[in-house]
């Protein structure tokens, strides 16, 4: 047993941890003495998904073995714990690239399928979900199940974005996307409130291929830095130094708290507003700032942090997004981290999957206990009024009436449930 944590670090709950490095073994290890598990990969996601408190997790990082890759094509084939850092670093310099990935690389294979993450490119690519063409799961009684788009396209959809529970997911292949090199032609816009974001979201969808925003969500109007990029045709560039931060302990209260916010804040806006430019920057760099801060999650503390996403209808999304500014503002607590996107019109292929059309909006909060949930309690209520959900990876308290109203497919998806896999976030939401 041992004490294993998501990324928001709201739990520190013993588990018992098996790690699996052998693709033939799999079978057998998840169905010994019939105990229920679930498979973990990175633990990036924040609330209860990856977790089984008091029970069994499978460690599928050590399944991190590259298959196939077709140079001419673009198709690979990886076992799921391989990290989508680790496959960037492998096909960029063969002039390929993952079309879509997360605001963080250190994430597996497996875990962005489970959970069909989404980035900056999402108006033009959809989902990760969308570019996978085919997936080996194993069930927990040991049938083998190969499917795709084409090929059980049922179990395709249930597994993409199933947050783990049709199977363990052992293997993939997905496509890729030409690139030239490792750069993009990027911009930064200051801009002033949200009739200026969405005008600019609307203006950037037709000719940026990664569109987003970071908002300050104290000011009440919305105003940030709109981001967008293209990939440059710039093939040899110097790669910039890798300057590596770590936050190296654990404070005993958030260190993110109202004054450091207000101060933070006007310090990033006014910042980059002086910086606002158009330049060339490494992939790396423009998609993955975090990355470069290690442990970056201690800073909230003892009692972790909540990670807020929601997506709403576009033609809701203005008032949506400016009730929930309003409701944050009123609170006297704020998030630093707050990103603001419109999703495009590509459907998701998963039938549990969180990406559709709208608004999202993204937001981190430290763990206040009552006064948060009163906060999400309040937020909630704009979401369900404006017909939207919560997304599932970053989720640790959603009610119930508000999670299945935002996945309408429950109930399909129910069918393929393997009742040998358990998580925290199904038991809360879905039942035993």
């Amino acid at each position: 047993m041992r004490i294993v944590s998501s990324w928001g670090r709201l739990n520190m709950d013993e588990h018992d941890v098996i790690t699996i490095n052998d693709s033939d073994k799999v079978a057998e290890i998840i169905g010994e003495n019939g105990r229920s598990g679930l498979a973990y990969g990175m633990g990036r996601s924040y609330g209860d998904v990856c977790l089984n408190s008091g029970g069994r997790l499978w460690d599928m990082s050590g399944l991190d073995h590259f298959m196939e890759f077709d140079d001419d094509t673009g198709h690979l084939t990886c076992e799921a714990g391989v990290l989508l850092r680790d496959i960037q670093r492998l096909v960029i310099p063969r002039g390929w690239i993952l079309p879509v990935t997360p605001g963080t690389q250190i994430v597996t294979v497996g875990g962005a399928i489970a959970c069909d993450v989404h980035g900056k490119s999402h108006h033009i690519h959809g989902s990760f979900g969308n570019h996978v063409k085919r997936i080996k799961i194993i069930r927990t009684n040991g049938e083998i199940i190969d499917c795709g788009p084409n090929e059980r396209s049922d179990w395709f959809a249930a597994t993409v974005g199933g947050i783990g529970l049709t199977g363990i997911i052992v293997q993939a292949e997905i496509q890729l996307q030409r690139v030239v090199g490792p750069w993009l032609d990027a911009e930064t816009i200051p801009y002033a409130d949200l009739n200026e974001f969405f005008s600019l979201s609307d203006e950037s969808g037709k000719n940026w291929e990664n569109t987003v925003a970071w908002i300050d969500c104290l000011t009440g109007k919305g105003r940030g830095l709109f981001m967008r990029g293209n990939t440059a045709n710039t093939e040899y560039r110097q790669k910039p130094k890798e300057y590596k931060l770590t936050m190296p302990f654990e404070p005993p209260i958030s260190l993110v708290n109202g004054l450091s916010l207000r101060l933070f804040n006007m310090a990033y806006y006014n910042l980059n507003k002086m910086r606002a430019k158009r330049s060339i920057v490494y992939y790396e760099t423009f998609f993955y700032p975090l990355d470069n801060i290690l442990e970056w999650n201690r800073m909230y503390g003892a009692r972790g942090f909540f990670q807020y996403q929601s997506v709403v209808p576009r033609n809701v999304g203005q008032d949506a997004v400016q009730a929930m500014l309003k409701e944050i503002e009123n609170s006297g607590t704020g998030s630093f981290l707050a990103v603001l996107k419109t999703f495009g019109d590509r459907p998701s292929v998963g039938m549990m999957s969180f990406p559709r059309s709208g608004v999202t909006l993204a937001l981190d909060f430290p763990n206040r206990r009552d006064r948060t949930h009163k906060l999400f309690s309040r937020i909630d209520d704009i979401v369900r009024e404006a017909g939207g959900c919560i997304y599932l990876a970053k989720d640790a308290c959603m009610p119930r009436d508000l999670f299945e109203s935002g996945y309408p497919r429950l109930t399909e998806f129910l069918k393929y449930r393997d009742p040998g896999i358990s998580s925290g976030l199904s038991r809360r939401l879905i039942g035993n």
